[in-house]
């Protein structure tokens, strides 16, 4: 089978996306040399016997890399959105309570807008947002990028053992992909996203001393402006990114990257605010997914109490978030076996709602 014509023919065309794309020039040039080392293996004189299997496969893998290149927003970002008061709206909008929280973030964001106005970003502190699971950390990570109006990518840490997870593996593994800091971009198409590293303190015993290592270079701006992943081999400028941190608690954050933190710690939600934080935004979310109509499924207001601490104290709403589903859910199964048209929650039969 003669693999050659339509090799070549496909190298042409990644020949013109490279010219067509806005890469640096150096880059443009490494990969205008790749190709070249790669048309000359389709000769039959110089490619010393290679099979037509081994050039599809290395034509394969330059092509992937190739795509992977284009995909980088080099010069791609958002127009910031540099509203103090639209940051306080979009803030009420989506959290109810964490005043003080609040506070700080505004400030952080005052902060942030003075060095940004200034072409600055470097400047600007990194928050890491420190509390129980359920307190509202990655939904606080995701307001400030909506109030910015950046794109929004999240890189979960938790488990995380290997630092080529992060930094990419190169091109010369067997299972050679870019890291995670990379998928984020290429998945956000916008060089000055918010991209939100979750859950610093569950990095694995084996792997911390690596991945902190590479946390530190993510977050510090004197080493950031040329982050290299194993995988792109080339370095890509993250000054404009904005990192924003998660952990449950700073014990087994490397004292590195903690001098690079703003810690704000989150509060615990008493039951008056889990009760609004249920009526007024998990309820009616839940219900809509669930399929339930408004007048489908009624809640006395007597119930919440025994909803809210269906297995005691707990910090955060992600134990209410799943009582209410578990709710919503026998709800659904009682209206489409036609046993109900609608469904009324009471302190007499709340139990058989929250039964697992």
């Amino acid at each position: 089978m003669d693999l050659d014509a339509p090799l070549e023919g496909k190298l042409k065309e990644i020949e013109e996306k490279i010219k067509q794309a806005n890469l640096p020039a150096d880059l443009s040039e490494k990969l205008t040399e790749e190709i070249s080392v790669l048309r000359l293996s389709l000769n039959p004189s110089t490619s010393s016997g290679q099979g037509g299997s081994g050039l599809f496969i290395n034509f394969e893998n330059f092509s992937n890399y190739v795509n992977a290149i284009l995909s980088l927003p080099f010069n791609k970002e958002t127009k910031d959105v540099l509203d103090l008061n639209l940051a306080k709206t979009i803030l009420d909008k989506n959290h109810y309570g964490l005043d003080s929280v609040k506070d700080l973030i505004l400030e952080y964001l005052s902060t942030l807008i003075l060095n940004i106005n200034n072409q600055d970003i470097s400047r600007s502190p990194i928050i890491c947002l420190v509390g129980l699971v359920g307190t509202g950390k990655t939904t606080l990570a995701y307001s400030i990028a909506q109030a910015l109006g950046r794109k929004f990518g999240r890189i979960p840490l938790g488990g995380m053992g290997d630092a080529s997870d992060l930094r990419g593996k190169s091109r010369g593994a067997i299972d050679a992909e870019p890291g995670l800091v990379i998928k984020s971009l290429i998945s956000a198409q916008s060089r000055n996203s918010v991209i939100l590293l979750d859950e610093l303190d569950r990095i694995t015993d084996a792997g911390r001393k690596d991945i902190m290592g590479v946390l530190v270079e993510l977050l510090d701006p004197e080493q950031n402006i040329a982050f290299v992943d194993h995988y792109i081999d080339y370095p890509f400028d993250l000054s404009k990114v904005l990192f924003i941190a998660t952990a449950n608690n700073t014990t087994n954050i490397a004292t590195a990257v903690l001098d690079r933190l703003q810690i704000i710690q989150m509060p615990s939600y008493t039951d008056e605010e889990k009760t609004m934080i249920a009526k007024k935004y998990l309820f009616p979310k839940i219900l809509m997914q669930s399929g339930l109509k408004d007048n489908q499924l009624i809640l006395d207001d007597t119930v919440w109490p025994t909803i809210i601490r269906p297995l005691g104290f707990d910090s955060g709403i992600r134990s209410l978030e799943r009582a209410i589903e578990g709710v919503c859910r026998k709800a659904a199964r009682m209206i489409v076996e036609g046993k109900a048209q609608t469904v009324q929650v009471t302190n007499e039969n709340v139990k058989e709602f929250l039964s697992t």
